[in-house]
């Protein structure tokens, strides 16, 4: 019995055994699926220009806010962020712009090391192209994105 026959025969049998679990979690991946294609254009559209090569890409719009419209802002940004994050792995496997997804989830993150991560996600042609595309067709300017040659 090959590799691929021991590994894949348990797996048909269980999802056999739990159509529930099999039918949501179809019903899930087409949800991710579809709003990833709406929410995280958006999201890049809205995205500062300048936000790979600032000093400072952090919520300067909300540093004059009441401190609880900034927890709250915060508490729903990272919560929206951990959805994405989770959406954009998943779609590494299924269908859908995992790693654009990703990227807009970290961008929405706070953690150490984000800023990093970031910009070694974004320096990779593809991600950069797809992403500029988005803000083109959206009628945004492309990002600058370091060591390239829209930088300045």
């Amino acid at each position: 019995m090959s590799w691929f026959t021991q590994w894949s025969l348990p797996v048909f049998r269980w999802a056999g055994e739990h159509p529930d679990v099999l039918a949501w979690a179809f019903g899930l991946s087409g949800l991710l699926f579809a709003g990833s294609f709406v929410l995280v254009p958006v999201l890049i559209s809205r995205m500062r220009r300048d936000y790979f090569v600032s000093s400072d890409p952090g919520d300067h719009t909300w540093l004059g806010r009441h401190p609880a419209a900034r927890a709250t802002a915060r508490v729903v940004k990272n919560a929206l962020g951990a959805v994405l994050l989770l959406a954009g792995i998943a779609m590494l496997v299924l269908p859908g712009q995992g790693i654009i997804t990703v990227l807009v989830a970290l961008s929405l993150l706070e953690f150490p090391g984000k800023r990093a991560l970031e910009l070694r996600l974004i320096s990779q042609r593809q991600v950069s192209g797809v992403i500029n595309w988005i803000r083109t067709r959206s009628g945004r300017t492309p990002l600058i994105i370091p060591g390239t040659s829209n930088d300045e």
